[in-house]
């Protein structure tokens, strides 16, 4: 008898044995947007589009007061009028719009980082690591995410940045909750096992399976709590928490037009009518949950 023969394998031929690495994450990728989340992209577009370029397009400043033109009707001169000080509403329209919904991105991106870092840890690591993790994000919603921005806001009131450290800290527990559940399937699916076995190290991991997989979400994601923030931000401005006159704000405008609302409508209507576009956005980029 002769010996049994010890088979040996080189890296190639495992390699070629394996399937590619990056059309498990591929295969579990999520479907094409519906017509309802395309029409909420370009929703929430336009509007964003509105924010950057409207108040270079409408020229006025928007705290110039001209008291001999209060409340003005719509016009060739003013199109949405003007207010009980005679400023243009349509200028204090655009830069409120830019102020809320530029701000809102700069803390839902903010949050974002911290948010899918800090989930794809805990995933990871799991063990005494994640559940530490746990025990803060815990911590974070126990306390309704309006009151949180409000009590950082107390600390410098009127300041626009405890506004804006208010929101972020208040949504990165969003990201956290979304990437630790959806990074725990992909670490344990075959392709991350095979990259593994391989020797591939965690960078490569990182960028060809669980970036391709947390992606299509975090866009949707970061789409929805900047709408909330936004949300945020006209709630806090309405009830005189948040930005301070003169500066433009949506909620803040709401309430400048309220003492006016029969003689001059026009007024109220403008910024609720942003603030239900941009509601209807973020409805529709919701993604459509599948029945059972």
């Amino acid at each position: 008898m002769t010996a049994p023969h010890t088979m040996t394998t080189t890296p190639a031929e495992v390699a070629a044995a394996t399937p590619p690495l990056s059309r498990p994450s591929m295969g579990t990728a999520k479907p094409a947007a519906s017509w309802q989340q395309r029409t909420g992209l370009v929703l929430m577009g336009l509007l964003a589009l509105w924010a950057l370029l409207g108040p270079w397009l409408v020229g006025a400043s928007p705290i110039e007061q001209n008291l001999r033109n209060q409340l003005a009707h719509p016009g060739a001169a003013h199109w949405l009028g003007t207010d009980v000080l005679g400023r243009s509403w349509l200028a204090r329209l655009a830069h409120a719009t830019q102020l809320s919904l530029g701000m809102a991105l700069l803390a839902a991106l903010s949050a974002a980082v911290p948010g899918t870092l800090l989930g794809v840890l805990a995933a990871w690591r799991g063990g005494r690591t994640e559940r530490m993790l746990l025990m803060l994000a815990d911590a974070v919603l126990a306390i309704p995410g309006l009151l949180l921005v409000l009590l950082i806001a107390a600390l410098a009131p009127g300041q626009l940045w405890a506004l804006y450290v208010g929101m972020a800290t208040a949504l990165w527990v969003e990201y956290f909750r979304v990437c630790r559940a959806m990074a725990r399937p992909v670490l344990a699916g075959d392709a991350v096992q095979a990259s593994r076995l391989l020797g591939f190290g965690r960078a490569y991991v990182l960028r060809r399976h669980l970036l391709p997989a947390l992606a299509p979400t975090l866009g949707t994601l970061l789409a929805f709590t900047t709408a909330q923030a936004v949300l945020a931000l006209a709630a806090l401005g309405f009830v005189g928490v948040g930005a301070q006159a003169p500066t433009a704000e949506l909620g803040l405008m709401i309430t400048e037009a309220m003492p006016y609302y029969e003689e001059a409508p026009w007024l109220i209507a403008a910024p609720t009518a942003v603030l239900l576009w941009l509601v209807a956005a973020m409805m529709l980029i919701q993604p459509e949950r599948e029945a059972a």
